[in-house]
């Protein structure tokens, strides 16, 4: 075996295979978000406008709406109570833009109704960190050790894994979001009705992003599972 076996050998095609289809879902978000980045809302809204509006129609006038840099850098954080809007979609007054600042104000009301995925997720971020961190450390050990490290690489790859579980328990924190955007953005008058659609694609597009993610960590997973297995037959 190898003696560095975590990169130069048959299972590394497995990441490989991850990369692309994450590339692919990359590539497929950001030319769907320029489609319908050129068509503007009939209401002439801005997406910071539509935040607004949803999040003051949800009795969310304490979520402060603030800007910052990037492309596609939206986000809403809980513990600080404020939602960030990118630099390209803050003023925006495209459909594109319009269905991401939906969303980010999706996840302000699950927040506010205390939804189980989002909390769970939460909880997850510092122990999911944790194990990025030790895992490959844990691991490297538990192979120089040989025949006695069997029970650190268990270690190892319970801790590597755990970025997997965060990544399937984002996925119906963000499917929910967007069907909560699509529902307020159609309710409220916010979107017209040929509109509607075309935000739901945009945001259809970005979930795969998502869904590619929690493939290539389990992919990644998979490949140290093959690894060690192989190298304790060995």
């Amino acid at each position: 075996m190898p003696f560095f076996p975590f990169f130069w050998d048959p299972t590394f095609i497995l990441i490989i295979i991850g990369m692309i289809i994450s590339g692919l879902a990359s590539m497929y978000v950001q030319s769907t978000y320029s489609k319908y980045g050129e068509v503007n809302s009939k209401n002439g809204y801005t997406a910071s406008d539509v935040c607004r509006k949803i999040l003051d129609a949800a009795h969310l006038e304490n979520v402060r709406l603030e800007g910052i840099r990037g492309n596609l850098t939206d986000h809403y954080n809980a513990q600080e109570n404020v939602l960030r809007l990118s630099d390209t979609t803050r003023n925006s007054r495209s459909v594109a833009a319009i269905g991401v600042a939906a969303h980010e104000a999706g996840h302000a009301l699950q927040d506010r109704d205390d939804y189980a995925p989002l909390r769970i997720r939460a909880a997850l971020v510092p122990v999911t960190n944790f194990g990025q961190t030790a895992a490959f450390p844990i691991l490297f050990l538990g192979f120089f050790l040989g025949e006695g490290g069997g029970m650190l690489v268990n270690i190892g790859i319970l801790l590597f894994s755990l970025t997997l579980l965060f990544q399937l328990v984002t996925l119906p924190v963000e499917f929910n979001a967007s069907n909560r955007a699509i529902q307020v953005l159609e309710t409220q008058g916010l979107l017209s009705r040929e509109e509607i659609p075309q935000a739901r694609k945009v945001l259809n597009a970005a979930a795969l992003t998502y869904i590619a993610a929690a493939i290539a960590s389990f992919l990644s997973v998979l490949r140290l599972v093959l690894i060690f297995s192989g190298r304790s037959r060995d």
